[in-house]
């Protein structure tokens, strides 16, 4: 019962992190296009990352809701957050410009800073799937045990 209540409380941070993202990239929309197009390694695609990233985070935030699919809203946490940590490793190690294409209070971090904070909501996503797959594990030896002791 505990760890339900961990991965619930990892999965409503997730939403709310990533609805608020959403909409304060929505709520300025040219100007977050406008910064992802002067990235240096996106300028290209810059139009289908400014509708793909706020769409995304929605998705996600929805599966994140339902028991039913918040396993897979988990991995698709993981993934979006990897994407981003290793978009802002690269973007710190190779990049001379830094424009910042987050909105809200996250584009007061700094760039270290937002690392930081992304490396913190990966490991929340890691640790919620790694809750799941162990919770699964021993619900499923239980049920296992209980078959063969009959």
């Amino acid at each position: 019962m505990k760890k339900n209540s961990i991965i619930e409380a990892i999965s409503a941070l997730l939403v709310f992190l990533f609805i608020y993202a959403a909409v304060s990239k929505l709520l300025d929309f040219d100007k977050f296009k406008y910064q992802l197009s002067q990235s240096p390694f996106i300028s290209g695609i810059s139009w289908l990352v400014a509708w793909a990233i706020p769409l995304g985070e929605i998705l996600i935030s929805i599966s994140l809701i339902s028991k039913r699919t918040r396993i897979a809203g988990l991995h698709l946490s993981l993934f979006l957050m990897l994407l981003f940590t290793g978009y802002i490793f690269i973007m710190l190690k190779y990049s001379s410009y830094l424009p910042c294409s987050c909105g809200g209070i996250l584009s007061q971090m700094s760039w270290k800073l937002h690392f930081v904070f992304n490396l913190a909501f990966t490991g929340l996503s890691l640790m919620g799937i790694m809750i799941h797959i162990n919770s699964t594990n021993r619900n499923e030896a239980e049920h296992l045990k209980k078959k063969v002791s009959i």
